[in-house]
C-alpha cells in the first residue's frame, strides 16, 4: 500500500492562494505563481518534481471548491493531465455534470470513504491529496497523511487563504525528508511522524 501525501504550493509567508478570488482568477490576484515552478517548461529540476510526482501516484483526492475553480482547465483528464490519475472528489453533493470520459468520482460520504476508493484504484502506488486548504485540513487534523510535500514559492502574499490553520490543538511532529531549491520554488518533504 503506498503513501498518502497531502501535496500544495504555498507562498513563503503561508497562504495557498491569494487575495481577492474569483472565478477567473480562483488562486486570486496573482495567485498563479504559486504553479509557475510546475507550468515552466525552461525549469528542469521543477519539472523532474513534477513528472516523478505524477508518475509516482496512482490516485488523487481533492476537494470541491478545487475541482469546480479548476474544471476549466483541467477538462476531463484531471489534475494529472495527460496521466489521467483517477481524481476522487470530496463533496456534500455531487454535480448534475462533469466532463464526459472524465477521471472524477465524486464522493459524498466523508474523506475516510475517499481515501478508501482511492486506496482500491492506487494498488501499491502513492494518493496525493492535493489543495484545497479545507481537504488537506481535515486529512492532516485526522492523522490520514504520511507525508507532506510543499513547493514554497519565494513571494509574500500578506493575506489570502492559510494553508496550516484549523488543524486542531495538538501538535504535528514533522521528519525532514528531502529539500530541492530552484530560483522559483524550494521542494520540500516532510513524513509525519505518528
Amino acid at each position: 500500500m503506498g503513501k498518502v501525501i497531502f501535496d500544495i504550493s504555498m507562498s513563503l509567508d503561508g497562504f495557498m492562494t491569494a487575495a481577492n478570488q474569483t472565478s477567473e482568477e480562483p488562486l486570486g490576484k496573482g495567485g498563479l505563481q504559486l504553479h509557475d515552478w510546475a507550468l515552466d517548461d525552461t525549469d528542469a529540476v521543477g519539472r523532474k518534481i513534477l513528472q516523478e510526482g505524477i508518475a509516482s501516484i496512482g490516485a488523487v483526492i481533492g476537494g470541491w471548491k478545487t475541482y469546480d475553480d479548476s474544471i476549466p482547465w483541467w477538462g476531463a483528464d484531471g489534475p494529472t493531465g495527460p496521466a489521467r490519475r483517477p481524481l476522487f472528489v470530496v463533496t456534500h453533493k455531487a454535480p448534475a455534470e462533469s466532463p464526459e470520459g472524465g477521471v472524477y468520482t465524486f464522493v459524498t460520504d466523508g474523506i475516510e470513504r475517499a481515501l478508501a476508493q482511492a486506496r482500491a484504484v492506487a494498488g501499491e502506488k502513492d494518493i496525493s491529496v492535493m489543495g484545497g486548504a479545507s481537504i488537506g485540513q481535515q486529512y492532516i487534523a485526522a492523522g490520514l497523511v504520511d507525508e507532506i510535500s510543499i513547493h514554497l514559492v519565494p513571494v509574500l502574499f500578506g493575506s489570502g487563504t492559510r494553508m496550516f490553520e484549523h488543524l486542531g490543538a495538538k501538535h504535528i511532529q514533522l521528519e525532514a525528508l528531502d529539500t530541492v531549491g530552484t530560483p522559483v520554488a524550494t521542494h520540500l518533504r516532510f513524513r509525519v511522524v505518528k
